[in-house]
């Protein structure tokens, strides 16, 4: 069982509040997420971030193949970090923890997710040229569109 892990930061020059109204609302997720993912969010982001909040999206991550996708808010500090965990989904294990932090003129925020591919030894194969660019082309897509939204540090 291979689990996998994706680490991303970027400096915004906003203020914490800035940063965690927006992060911290589910319904700006389909506002940093490419527009060809097909994100939908179905039920959950109708109150702020709560622990045990379950939230319902529809995604086309690839080759038009809708899933649906539904995560727990499983964790909240507010104004420093917040953990979404798959409940259902197009992976095995999806754990993912984002952290906000006052930095000199503005905020850092870390991503850092843990994943598993379903399927065994073949998810395996098709992690390197499959999976992976295709998480990396996502966030990358959200440090340009926050860059957009907010400026760049």
């Amino acid at each position: 069982m291979k689990i996998y892990t994706l680490h991303k930061k970027q400096n915004l020059p906003i203020t914490v509040d800035q940063a965690w109204e927006f992060l911290s609302s589910p319904k700006n997720l389909k506002t940093i997420t490419p527009d060809y993912m097909g994100f939908n969010i179905l039920s959950g982001a109708d109150r702020p971030m709560f622990p045990g909040q379950i939230i319902q999206y529809i995604v086309t991550p690839v080759m038009g193949i809708k899933t649906k996708w539904v995560t727990e808010i499983t964790h909240v500090k507010d104004k420093e970090y917040f953990v979404d965990e798959q409940r259902f989904g197009p992976y095995a294990l999806w754990h993912h923890k984002h952290f906000i932090k006052e930095i000199n003129g503005g905020v850092e925020m870390e991503d850092i997710i843990d994943y598993k591919i379903p399927l065994g030894i073949l998810g395996q194969l098709v992690h390197p040229f499959l999976v992976k660019p295709k998480l990396e082309e996502i966030f990358n897509y959200r440090t340009k569109k926050l860059e957009e939204l907010f400026g760049k540090y």
